[in-house]
């Protein structure tokens, strides 16, 4: 495929050489800055017919080399991988795994593959891969005990796929169980891509899609085939530990439960009896499993499978002291904003209304163009709807393995509140 990342190697006409981005004069500076977007406004010309994630050099309307990425069709006209010309490098993908992995280790999240030490950490899963966040645009890659599960977010991405997987076995050597690439709901359709889910990479003996994983000592079942998103939502692993802390002696709801996380959690750190609601009777089934898998008394846990909003309107008021509200993101784009801030209101209004005095509220939004202001407004106006005393005790956000470049704040989409209700 002319312009794939595969088609860098030495000899062989490069896509930077074959296709050049020029931007307008003065649009340069957002490069400058490191930002990693080429935006499609930005652009004056494109010398040649580029594929949609074909690699490209992008340049100053004075000839100057500014960056390299991929193509695509849209108002993000180039997702930047480098701002020199390493990208053509044939370890391109290794050092910038390796670098990813770097970081996890760092935050204490992962082990060395290279160690034989024994070192074991009570978190065996994490984010090796986070978009912007470690400078490979359009790619996630969750860890689970062994088990690489890749999403492309764009065609070059994915078109890179193979190259990833090569990269992430030299990275983590015989560690490695299996690579899967689960990017059929995450690669753009129209590009043409051929877009079936499967392996990249299974290890002789290795055959199951599931497994269980540790995180903070905890166990749960993963299942990167069937399950939302790569599995799990890793995301929640500090805010989870927080409920945690707070949850003993406490009647817990946990609505959008997904697969039990806070449950669990919940559950470990003392709580009378936890709801899990959610509309998913696949996620209710994994909840009752992790149950088991921790070895809780099933009579302080009750799983509900119905939609977690029309069971919120329906309690009793006072019956829970401890609510955790993590909907799924309700705006994926900038349209639907206004739509989903009312949604926010809406939904804190009654959790915030139906909390026992003394109790508290861990309240989320995952929804990238929402940004921490008008998220706390949003929930300012729900509180302010209900009359009721509230006060702020912490502000959360994403781990360390969901990592923000600097240049790059948009990378910056998990944002939470914790609420005390008098």
């Amino acid at each position: 495929m002319p312009g794939d990342v595969s088609e860098t190697h030495a000899g062989r006409r490069t896509a930077i050489d074959m296709v050049k981005v020029i931007l307008k004069k003065g649009r340069e500076e957002s490069l400058k800055r490191f930002h990693p977007w080429v935006f499609s406004g930005a652009i004056a010309q494109i010398t040649g017919n580029p594929a949609e994630g074909d690699l490209v050099g992008v340049y100053s309307s004075d000839g100057t080399f500014m960056a390299a990425g991929h193509y695509q069709i849209g108002s993000i006209a180039v997702r930047v991988l480098s701002f020199d010309s390493d990208v053509q490098s044939p370890d391109f993908w290794e050092i910038m795994i390796r670098r990813a992995l770097d970081v996890r280790l760092a935050a204490g999240l992962a082990t060395d593959p290279a160690r034989t030490d024994g070192n074991i950490l009570k978190t065996d899963c994490y984010r090796l891969v986070h978009g912007e966040g470690d400078n490979l645009p359009g790619l996630i890659v969750d860890y689970y005990d062994g088990v690489c599960v890749l999403q492309a977010h764009s065609a070059g991405m994915f078109r890179s796929r193979k190259q990833i997987a090569d990269a992430l076995q030299k990275v983590y050597g015989d560690s490695l169980k299996a690579v899967y690439d689960k990017s059929s709901g995450t690669a753009p359709f129209k590009a043409g891509l051929d877009l079936v889910d499967g392996y990249l990479y299974r290890k002789d003996g290795f055959v199951s899609d599931e497994t269980a994983v540790k995180e903070n000592g905890h166990r749960f079942l993963v299942n990167w085939t069937s399950g939302q998103k790569t599995g799990f939502f890793l995301d929640q692993r500090e805010n989870r530990a927080l409920v945690e802390k707070y949850a003993c002696g406490r009647n817990v709801l946990n609505l959008f439960c997904y697969t039990g996380g806070f449950s669990i959690y919940a559950l470990a750190g003392g709580a009378v009896h936890v709801d899990s609601v959610d509309s998913s009777a696949k996620a209710m089934d994994m909840v009752e499993k992790n149950v088991v898998l921790n070895s809780f008394d099933s009579g302080l846990h009750t799983g509900y499978c119905c939609d977690a909003i029309d069971y919120l309107k329906n309690v009793p008021e006072g019956k829970y002291d401890l609510m955790i509200v993590d909907p799924p993101a309700f705006a994926k784009h900038r349209g639907a904003l206004k739509n989903a801030l009312r949604a926010y209101q809406r939904l804190n209004a009654y959790a915030i209304s139906k909390v026992a005095p003394k109790g508290l509220v861990f309240t989320y939004s995952c929804s990238q163009v929402v940004d921490k202001e008008a998220f706390a407004l949003a929930v300012f106006s729900a509180a302010a709807q209900t009359g009721r005393s509230v006060r702020i005790l912490d502000r959360l956000n994403q781990p360390a393995d969901h990592s923000v470049n600097i240049y790059h704040p948009e990378g910056e989409y998990l944002k939470g509140l914790l609420l005390y209700v008098e």
